[in-house]
């Protein structure tokens, strides 16, 4: 089973009359809403579900309209009445700019697709496979036996190394992942506050809080701007993104203006390392837990491989691993929010969406919905056996999104996170340690609050 196997079709309500959605209860003054976000924000948006498939919401001074049903969710990403937009997105241009392919829509965001898909194209993959290979066997070599992993900074350092070897090429590992690491749990953390609550003027009073929230921002673009300096003064050209990108024209025929080369860089780096980092967080939790599908991993790397260091090439036949992954990706998504704009008014399932409108929805409340799942709570890799997988509802599980919105490093990241699970797996299985803190984290994305494993080898 592949992410890709669910497939979606939009399903968009006919209904002659449109109505004004439910509102939802437990408003407090001032805050709205945005109160329970900031308590807990992942319960009150699974409990959204049992007030209809569209609910409105107060965040502050602004309606916020949130999409509970799979099918809407669905109908929203391909419909071309809404646009990346809205509170998520506003919170994140501070990291990722208003030039990047992130945030851009229209004529920018098309042009910025295609300069960036042949780095992702399924066939450009396999090029990949020896520094992914190289990285996930680093990670077991560098663990000691019963010494404590600090799986924050581990899943961070693979996942940096990664992106700047397969996409950028440079020679900026170890020290700057650390650093990236460090301020991007600073940066989203702070940047889920300033989404669920838009106090603004308050985020700029010299409060310590703020104070290292700028610190952390700074340091990232700093980053950013000593990767692109160090490629133009090597004179090198590489068959990369960054490639790509400083060649890349505009359409006019000119070359990308150096913000716009910025802040590609930027949603090459910290996004994805973020949601790639989060992911491997998860999936060494889950290994930990779930010891009898670490050793069902375990078992499939030994019959594929016959012993050898699992490889790239082996990925495509590791089908029980795989669906460990895309189960962890269900239960524990890094991207648990995400928000669109309406661009004229409009309807959802029959719900009337005027103009302007902020919408938002949570992968994680869908991919646990008990409507959706049987045994919805419950870590099951094989609900996504080919058998299986027909009854999960289309757009129930999509992490990588769809339309002209997905994620186009999805062959990328699957690769990646299948040859670590493997490798990680068949050479330790895993225990907490004391001091070891796996509730969830939640800000832009979620992670564990402080994941500290001991390997035990096999």
């Amino acid at each position: 089973m592949t992410v890709e196997s669910v497939k979606p079709e939009s399903q968009i309500y006919a209904g002659s009359e449109l109505r004004e959605p439910p509102v939802a209860g437990g408003r407090v003054p001032l805050l709205g809403h945005g109160w329970k976000l900031v308590r807990d924000p992942l319960a009150f948006m699974a409990a959204l579900r049992a007030h209809g498939d569209v609910v409105r919401l107060r965040l502050g001074p602004k309606t916020v309209y949130a999409v509970t049903a799979p099918h809407l969710t669905g109908a929203l990403a391909l419909s071309p009445d809404f646009k990346i937009d809205g509170p998520l997105w506003e919170s994140l241009e501070g990291l990722l700019g208003k030039e990047g392919v992130a945030t851009a829509n229209g004529p920018r965001h098309r042009r910025q697709r295609r300069t960036i898909q042949p780095a992702f194209r399924l066939d450009a993959i396999p090029a990949y496979g020896p520094i992914m290979e190289e990285e996930a066997h680093a990670l077991t070599v560098r663990w000691r036996p019963g010494e404590t992993i600090d799986c924050t900074s581990e899943s961070f350092r693979v996942a940096v190394r990664i992106a700047a070897r397969c996409l950028l090429r440079g020679d900026f590992m170890d020290e700057r992942a650390e650093r990236l690491c460090i301020a991007l749990a600073t940066v989203f953390r702070g940047m889920y506050r300033r989404m669920v609550i838009p106090a603004g003027p308050l985020y700029r009073l010299p409060l310590p809080s703020n104070l290292k929230f700028n610190r952390a921002l700074a340091d990232l673009h700093l980053l950013v701007d000593e990767i692109v300096a160090e490629r133009r003064a090597s004179g090198q050209k590489p068959d990369d993104l960054l490639t790509a990108l400083l060649e890349a024209k505009d359409d006019n025929g000119e070359p990308i203006g150096e913000q716009e080369i910025h802040d590609q860089v930027v949603a090459i780096l910290t996004p994805g390392s973020e949601t790639i980092a989060s992911t491997v967080m998860w999936l060494l939790q889950l290994l930990a837990e779930h010891p009898e599908h670490a050793d069902r991993v375990a078992a499939e790397v030994e019959s594929v491989t016959g012993g050898r260091p699992v490889a790239f090439a082996d990925v495509r036949a590791l089908r029980h691993t795989n669906n460990v992954v895309v189960e962890a990706m269900r239960l524990r998504p890094a991207v648990w929010i995400l928000t669109r704009r309406a661009v004229a008014d409009t309807e959802l399932g029959g719900y009337r969406i005027p103009a302007g409108a902020d919408i938002v929805y949570s992968p994680y409340a869908i991919q646990r919905d008990p409507k959706s799942y049987r045994d919805n709570l419950r870590f099951d890799p094989d609900r996504w056996l080919p058998e299986r997988a027909q009854e999960v509802p289309k757009y129930a599980m999509s992490p990588f999104s769809v339309g002209n919105r997905k994620c186009p490093s999805d062959h990328f990241s699957m690769a990646q996170l299948t040859l670590i699970t493997a490798a990680v797996a068949s050479k330790y299985r895993f225990e907490q340690v004391s001091g070891s803190r796996d509730g969830t984290r939640v800000g832009i994305t979620l992670r564990p609050h402080n994941l500290l494993l001991k390997p035990v080898p096999r």
